[in-house]
């Protein structure tokens, strides 16, 4: 599913027919969708909204600016999120300037990665993992088992 930034509709995407090179189009307005997509930033104010409003699965990057191993995984969100764009939401929250959502998720550590679908935590990842390792959670959460490996 893709909303639509022209119109706002939301659009059932068949994934097979973009694989294939196929540009989806609004049902509604007939402008091109995006497929590739970058991290948003969210904070304590936005993060219902975005986060858990989302129609796909979101991955929420829960990181700080001072910390070495955020760093180091910030290009991989990047990548995993322009190959996985339309299918997966992904999400920035600096834990220093949002403290209430990061307590709210226990988060102790950083960088942790929180995998939500309809709102609710169906994983979540501590540390740095490699890109593989991230993207075959994200292949099960998208296949609907909705559950990690």
């Amino acid at each position: 599913m893709i909303r639509c930034p022209a119109c706002g509709a939301l659009n059932r995407v068949a994934w097979d027919q973009v694989e294939r090179g196929r540009q989806p189009i609004c049902g509604r307005c007939k402008q091109p969708l995006p497929l590739a997509s970058t991290p948003v930033t969210v904070t304590d104010a936005t993060f219902s909204s975005v986060v858990e409003g989302a129609p796909q699965p979101v991955v929420v990057d829960m990181w700080a600016p001072w910390c070495g191993p955020c760093r180091m995984i910030a290009p991989v969100l990047d990548e995993l999120a322009s190959e996985l764009g339309g299918r997966v939401r992904f999400a920035k929250l600096n834990v220093d300037e949002n403290p209430a959502t990061a307590s709210r998720f226990n988060v102790r550590s950083i960088p942790t990665l929180l995998i939500l679908k309809e709102g609710r935590e169906i994983d979540r990842i501590v540390g740095v993992e490699p890109k593989a390792e991230i993207e075959r959670r994200l292949q099960r959460v998208m296949a609907g088992d909705g559950h990690p490996a």
